[in-house]
């Protein structure tokens, strides 16, 4: 749903803690991970003349975060269970109402400041979404961002049902409980955290711009990362299951009227035969015309 470009717009610190010293900490473990977001914050770093440092120990937790030590201090930079300051805790419940992605970084165990990162919602995704519902489907969000940050996109992009805050594990217990209840499920993603989800749904719906490890898991690849292509999958897939029904129906008119007069089943009733000749041509037409049908996919394929 989102451009997939992430970017650090907001760094804030505990009392004693210097915004540079928080980010050069945090960069320095985020750039042993390969995760977009972990990127947003090098390169966040960077744009503020900071160099990322050694780091030794390095722990990635899916769903959790990173940690590492940094000149000689352990620092986790992602979820915390420790006790949050209250003016960081205030802050962050700001910056997940407007939409940001907010982790919280702690330095030997104590919370020492917060980055918050954004992704900028695609321009074509209000429209997809309005052409998913248009199509009669309901669209679940299932993503491990904070609650609040998820709830404001929802609410944005008119999204049904939102699951928040869930391990990749989660996803796929979402979507096997979805199928449960008797409903056919198509699953959309892009990372690694996606792969369970995406082996479990009925379609598992990868984005050609996401992980390798993600298009192995699904059966269809948007090749542009786009949902509008979701949207234009789904149109083309049904155009398909009509076409291949018509095809069928006619197979079945025509040789439940071709095989008997061949067979002379009406000859003692009508008189009627049928010539070997155009047997073999009618035949022939029977192939030129399910070929013919399926070449209307050319036109729907426009369409969508």
């Amino acid at each position: 749903m989102t451009e997939g470009k992430p970017t650090l717009t907001h760094v804030a610190t505990s009392p004693g803690m210097a915004e540079n010293d928080l980010l050069r900490l945090a960069a320095s473990v985020e750039s042993s991970s390969e995760h977009p977001l972990a990127a947003a914050i090098v390169v966040g770093a960077h744009l503020r003349n900071i160099k990322p440092v050694a780091v030794e120990g390095f722990a990635s937790i899916t769903g959790q975060g990173v940690s590492g030590r940094v000149e000689g201090r352990q620092v986790t930079v992602g979820r915390t269970d420790a006790s949050v300051p209250e003016a960081l805790a205030t802050q962050a419940a700001v910056l997940r109402k407007e939409g940001h992605m907010v982790f919280f970084v702690s330095v030997d165990g104590t919370v020492a400041g917060l980055l918050a990162v954004t992704d900028p919602i695609k321009s074509t995704t209000p429209t997809a979404i309005a052409a998913l519902h248009g199509l009669g489907i309901k669209i679940v969000m299932l993503t491990g961002d904070h609650a609040e940050t998820a709830q404001r996109v929802a609410d944005k992009l008119g999204i049904d049902q939102v699951e928040a805050g869930v391990t990749p594990e989660k996803k796929r217990d979402v979507i096997l409980k979805l199928k449960e209840s008797g409903a056919q499920v198509a699953m959309a993603g892009d990372g690694v955290n996606d792969s369970p989800a995406l082996a479990a749904a009925d379609v598992g719906i990868a984005m050609g711009t996401g992980t390798d490890v993600a298009m192995e898991s699904a059966g269809v690849t948007l090749v542009k990362g786009d949902l509008g292509g979701l949207v234009r999958a789904i149109k083309l897939s049904r155009a398909t299951m009509k076409n291949i029904w018509l095809n069928l129906f006619f197979a079945f008119i025509y040789n439940g009227v071709g095989i008997p007069v061949a067979a002379g089943v009406f000859y003692p009733i009508f008189g009627w035969t049928l010539s070997p000749m155009f047997a073999s041509a009618a035949m022939a037409l029977s192939s030129v015309s399910v070929i013919a049908n399926s070449l209307r996919l050319r036109h729907a394929a426009v369409e969508t």
